[in-house]
């Protein structure tokens, strides 16, 4: 038997779940998504362009949508500290945080085209992508952590019903531009 030497490499194998932690995760998920909702907030001024626009008699009322959004943004937090935690295999926790990262951009974004652009067509586009990342972000932890899609789950129902609000707004206002 061979002893070892200081300088013999040690391999870390992957850590179960639980010896990730939760509380790190959870704090940089809730200082990213703060950073998020604190600019897409500045993006999104409700002045005089977008109180004149038509929209459908079914659209919730303005002071719905921060609480609506502070909602979705609280669980989608918790769903990266669960998603982090109990994702096993560290290629597939990246893309799950790449997604994170890349959901808040696109969340931004169609801030900025809707209310700063005034360009509720350009938005309507960009939601599509918005959607289908948020979609990816709710499948790509289920194998290995249901409640992490679960908190997840919210952000897709949300973000399809503003992609037809925004849908709803273009049909009524267009063409822009």
């Amino acid at each position: 038997m061979r002893s070892r030497s200081p300088l013999t490499l040690r391999v870390d194998l992957p850590q179960e779940p639980r010896e990730r932690g939760f509380w790190w995760p959870l704090v940089l998920a809730t200082l990213f998504t703060a950073a998020i909702a604190t600019i897409g907030g500045e993006l999104t001024q409700l002045g005089d362009w977008y109180q004149a626009l038509k929209k459908p008699s079914w659209q919730p009322p303005d002071y719905a949508f921060p609480i609506v959004w502070t909602t979705v943004f609280a669980f989608s937090v918790i769903g990266m500290a669960f998603a982090w935690r109990d994702v096993a295999c560290p290629r597939r926790r990246g893309v799950i945080v790449a997604l994170f990262v890349l959901v808040g951009g696109l969340n931004m974004l169609w801030s900025f085209l809707f209310f700063n652009q005034q360009r509720p067509d350009w938005a309507l586009i960009e939601v599509g992508a918005l959607w289908l990342a948020v979609f990816l972000m709710v499948v790509a932890p289920l194998k290995d952590s249901k409640l992490a899609s679960l908190f997840f789950f919210p952000y897709l129902v949300w973000v399809t019903i503003a992609s037809y609000l925004t849908w709803t707004v273009v049909q009524l206002n267009g063409p822009f531009g």
